[in-house]
């Protein structure tokens, strides 16, 4: 067989791969909804800036058979890095499930290409991900470093997460929740694509509610973000890779949930609910975690964060990885990163220190 590459630099000629991505897409088990190309290409859209596109694809004959989705930065260090950036809780490379090593090595070489003077830096690898089988084929320079944590359970109805809950007493606590939640008659509805746009801006509506004077992720408020949100849900809902839910009291949409879904994680990405419901004493973490169980396949990804709530449900913690590779040229760059994840490491750990010393001095 004999497999070509191309380099796209041009936001068009990526939007026109959409077809041929989502065979791909459908073919890479390890892919995750970050990965397909409604987010992407949505994302670039938003975020993107000119003259950083590097998609490169490897095709046989017709078929695209590897992608990996880039973009060019300057700093800390010239890379390549995923598209998707930080609102994107997992980078990958797309590669056939279907195929040999001959498209993990031809994407290999073209990487070693594309770069140049630049390093490739693949950040939050889920373990098991494409991107590992490159790492195994590169040439040159590389390591690998732990990058976000991420908390799983396991895709299993809500009856068995509460029975994983450590005491009696944690699992009656929480089967009350339930039938608060049950009592207080809220309803859910399952968003169809027509109607994905208008629960999307309600759930952004809900959301900025719901943080009002506390502190939150100050993107989530951006209207690129909104933008890119509701371009790019809409079609995932169509291939099955996100389920909108609406949560309705008195027939008002009180919540709304965005979770996203591949073959082997279904993860909550992001939801908004009103205040009112704190006010019943709902509990909206069990309300969303008992609607994201039905859809579940897998594993059932908390995703990015360590947040002490999470742990109240017993999760794996599962670190992504990052993947560095660099050219003998340019090992320099590599021992640079290497640098930077060091002092971002060490500058973490001092912070940590301080705030556990309450805020006091050394």
């Amino acid at each position: 067989m004999t497999y070509t590459t191309e380099l796209v630099t041009d936001d068009t000629v990526f939007a026109a791969l959409a077809p041929d991505w989502a065979r791909l897409y459908a073919r890479s088990g390890t892919a995750t909804p970050f990965q397909s190309h409604a987010w992407l290409h949505s994302w670039w859209l938003s975020y993107g800036r000119p003259g950083r596109l590097r998609v490169l694809v490897v095709r046989d004959g017709g078929d695209l058979v590897a992608a990996a989705p880039l973009m060019r930065v300057p700093r800390p260090v010239p890379s390549l890095v995923p598209l998707g950036g930080a609102i994107s809780d997992y980078g990958d490379v797309l590669l056939d499930d279907e195929r040999g090593e001959e498209p993990v090595a031809a994407l290999t070489d073209g990487l070693a290409a594309a770069a140049r003077t630049a390093l490739v830096d693949l950040r939050e690898v889920r373990p098991g991900g494409a991107a590992e089988r490159i790492y195994d084929h590169w040439p040159g320079p590389r390591r690998r470093v732990e990058d976000s944590l991420c908390l799983e359970l396991p895709a299993v109805p809500m009856d068995e997460l509460v029975a994983r809950l450590p005491s009696a007493k944690a699992q009656q606590r929480v089967r009350a929740k339930l039938r608060k939640l049950a009592s207080l008659g809220i309803e859910r509805h399952v968003v169809e694509p027509d109607e994905v746009d208008k629960a999307l801006r309600r759930l952004l509506e809900l959301h900025q509610l719901q943080w009002q004077g506390r502190k939150v992720t100050s993107e989530h408020l951006r209207p690129r973000f909104g933008d890119h949100l509701v371009r790019s849900v809409a079609p995932m809902v169509c291939s099955g890779d996100a389920v909108v839910t609406e949560f309705r009291l008195d027939d008002d949409v009180v919540a709304v949930d965005l979770t996203l879904l591949s073959r082997r994680l279904a993860g909550g990405y992001l939801y908004g609910a009103h205040p009112c419901l704190r006010e019943r004493k709902a509990d909206v973490a069990v309300m969303l975690l008992d609607a994201c169980s039905e859809h579940a396949r897998g594993s059932l990804s908390l995703l990015r964060g360590n947040e002490p709530y999470k742990h109240h449900w017993k999760p794996e913690p599962v670190a992504n990885q990052r993947l560095l590779l660099a050219r003998r040229r340019t090992a320099p760059l590599l021992a640079a990163a290497l640098c930077d994840v060091a002092a971002r490491s060490r500058g973490k750990e001092l912070v940590r220190g301080w705030r556990e010393r309450g805020g006091d001095g050394p």
